[in-house]
């Protein structure tokens, strides 16, 4: 039977690359370590290194290590939701949303919440898309708030509202001058920067001049500081523009209609159903139409 600590182990080994660190890092003498690699290789039944020196994974050992690695990521997980749920009784509530929502979102969701639910311990984390997604599917968030277009196993996803894609650049950029919509020519001739969410934008001319771009910044405050303080220019949808604390130009782009749909995403099993019920309510109602 395959042990959890032999998943450790394993992965100890794979990341350090020799015995003795990973040992160090685990807290165990290199001949445990060294033992339980043996007996996790013997119950498998298929080598898991190159060498005996362990510098170097077979290909079965990168698969193995990318499983292991979700397994332990789950299970520590699991481990902090349990020591939550111990130390706050009044339930335990966690979102995810990218930075543009979460900057407006997450003071009124608190206010709200902890007025329902006095002693409620609240988390609350801003990250990119895969990210956000990511701590849904493992466990981490009940809720989620994100521009997510493929449906996500054991995810409820509701539409909160949707903005249209246009180019973003600071106000002394040559392009900001103009009026009207800007030519693709002209977007992709101007220091263009990639981002995540270009890949969601279904124009085929755009996905034709995007393919040789070769600068990709993910991190959305990063490519907001780049934008205010230099020549380049991305295409972003304008609710992000107030994240750059400084005025941005945004202007439409020609026959780009692509529009960005951001998702709420409700984890069909949590621990406090009737607390995220509530949270959902109030995150819908700040775009509903009065």
């Amino acid at each position: 039977m395959i042990k959890l600590e032999m998943l450790r182990v394993f992965c100890a080994v794979a990341e350090a690359g020799r015995l003795a660190d990973a040992a160090q890092q685990l807290g165990r003498t290199p001949s445990a370590v060294s033992m339980g690699l043996m007996q996790f290789q013997e119950l498998l039944g298929s080598p898991l290194f190159e060498s005996d020196r362990k510098s170097r994974l077979t290909p079965f050992g990168h698969q193995v290590l990318r499983l292991a690695k979700d397994q332990l990521r789950s299970f520590d997980v699991t481990v902090q939701s349990i020591q939550h749920l111990a130390s706050a009784p009044s339930g335990v509530l966690k979102v995810a949303a990218v930075p543009s929502v979460a900057a407006g979102v997450f003071p009124r969701l608190v206010q709200s919440m902890e007025a329902a639910f006095p002693g409620l311990n609240l988390e609350l984390r801003d990250s990119d898309t895969p990210r956000v997604i990511d701590a849904l599917t493992s466990g981490w968030a009940d809720i989620g708030i994100a521009s997510a277009q493929q449906p996500i196993n054991g995810v409820e996803a509701t539409e909160l509202f949707s903005d249209p894609y246009g180019l973003v650049m600071a106000e002394d950029h040559p392009l900001a001058q103009g009026r009207g919509p800007v030519g693709l020519d002209e977007v992709f001739q101007s220091g263009f920067i990639r981002n995540q969410l270009c890949d969601q934008i279904t124009l085929s001319a755009f996905q034709e001049r995007l393919g040789p771009i070769s600068l990709t910044v993910s991190n959305l405050q990063s490519l907001l500081s780049m934008l205010v303080s230099g020549p380049w220019v991305s295409v972003l949808p304008p609710s992000v523009l107030p994240l750059a604390g400084v005025r941005l130009v945004f202007r439409d782009i020609e026959g780009l209609t692509d529009q960005r749909r951001v998702m709420l995403l409700r984890r069909k099993e949590v621990a406090f159903p009737d607390i995220v019920e509530t949270a959902c309510r109030e995150i819908t109602n700040m775009w509903a139409k009065p």
